[in-house]
């Protein structure tokens, strides 16, 4: 999951061209994508927004991507269920689909590469890619990561080691809550800000350590009571979707005058219940920000005015730049060759050099860190039609944020 809007220029597209030597030997193929995340329950408006965001990006890349070929999307609701997308998975191989796409929830991803992973043992020369957009667990790219699966996010522990590292220098952070959905990703991000604090800002205080379930908490405000009473004056979640939505709205009821330092405020519904009071006090840690140049920021106009919704999902960029990157220097759609072909891979995206570190797959690429601000003739663009936008405070490169693997990646035709 991430915020802004994205976009890497056609005069790349057409370098990447040439450095693969005018490939276009799959030129006209239709390649089939599968998109698995939720359409039904909480997480609806947010699924909702990034099925659209790939489907509007898979038509501007059909305009021109440097293999020649045409993206069509499969979307499926897996309802934010591992089971559920098991079977979108067996129901995505049986329409043809070899590519497919997913981010909203660990647990949900972790079924998806074990079942990707089966399925190609059991079926060589039929293989399945998986890109992962937006799941953060760093387990999914360390103990349990696996040659089918590609991450296109920054996963939690690089975020939380740009966030930390820009909180090391604010003085006025005293005392800590941790506020968290109770899975993989919301476990790891109260993991990750302990150990960081404690590494970086020794004197912080972590005041509280919650965990809630996912996706199914629709008052938020006794926990907010025990934030105000805990005397927090800064409070770290990774919430997502609903969960941080209401956990403002809950906290903007009960008068609570905190910093919120996130990973998701972009996403969709939270902005709006940000309004004006929260300037200022809002940050995110993310891979781009709401006022992207070039035509990142064309893209994201365009959406708005087809769709009155906000592009904030880059991520959906990185997955045709970097397949159609590697289907043209594979010369082929053959998942099993563009696997091989996006190990190591580097390009030129919206947010600087970025690369699919072999060791891993795990995309290396610069954070931004941002606050809830007016929107103004330097930041123009209004997120949610409020009038506010998320700001950039502070760039860090790739290797500020790139964090060690313990990933020992077993290849195909290795023992």
């Amino acid at each position: 999951m991430g915020m802004a809007r994205n976009v890497l220029g056609l005069s790349i597209a057409s370098a990447l061209l040439s450095a693969a030597g005018g490939a276009w030997a799959q030129k006209g193929e239709t390649v089939k994508i599968g998109w698995v995340d939720p359409l039904s329950g909480l997480m609806a408006p947010v699924g909702q927004n990034q099925i659209k965001s790939f489907q509007f990006i898979a038509e501007h890349f059909n305009k021109n991507n440097p293999a020649g070929v045409k993206f069509e999307m499969v979307p499926i609701d897996n309802k934010l269920s591992p089971q559920e997308s098991i079977n979108a998975v067996k129901s995505l191989i049986d329409q043809g689909v070899r590519y497919i796409v997913q981010g909203n929830g660990s647990g949900a991803a972790l079924a998806i590469m074990d079942a990707v992973a089966k399925h190609n043992e059991r079926n060589p020369g039929k293989e399945l890619v998986y890109l992962n957009y937006a799941a953060v667990d760093p387990d999914l790219t360390n103990s349990k990561c696996n040659y089918w699966h590609f991450r296109l996010d920054a996963d939690t522990s690089m975020k939380m080691e740009a966030l930390t590292t820009f909180m090391k220098e604010q003085a006025d952070i005293k005392k800590v809550y941790l506020i968290n959905q109770n899975y993989a990703h919301g476990q790891q991000v109260s993991r990750y800000a302990k150990e960081n604090l404690a590494r970086k800002r020794s004197d912080i205080q972590v005041v509280g350590d919650d965990l809630h379930p996912l996706a199914q908490v629709r008052d938020f405000a006794p926990y907010v009571a025990k934030i105000k009473a805990s005397g927090a004056d800064t409070v770290i979640t990774g919430n997502w979707g609903s969960d941080l939505t209401l956990l403002v709205k809950a906290a903007h009821d009960a008068g609570l005058d905190v910093k919120f330092y996130t990973y998701y405020a972009g996403v969709t519904g939270t902005p709006t219940a940000l309004g004006a009071t929260a300037a200022g006090k809002v940050f995110v840690v993310a891979y781009a920000n709401s006022n992207m140049p070039g035509e990142v920021g064309k893209l994201g106009d365009q959406f708005k005015a087809k769709f009155n919704d906000d592009y904030y999902t880059l991520a959906t960029y990185h997955a045709f730049a970097m397949l159609s990157s590697a289907m043209a220097q594979a010369k082929t759609t053959d998942p099993a060759k563009v696997a091989r072909t996006m190990e190591g891979l580097r390009f030129k995206s919206f947010n600087g050099d970025v690369e699919m570190r072999k060791s891993d797959h795990q995309l290396q690429q610069p954070l931004y860190v941002t606050v809830w601000k007016k929107a103004d003739t330097k930041n123009p663009y209004s997120v949610e039609n409020t009038g506010y936008n998320f700001q950039t405070v502070k760039y860090y490169d790739s290797y500020v944020s790139s964090t060690p693997t313990s990933c020992d990646m077993k290849r195909p035709g290795t023992p």
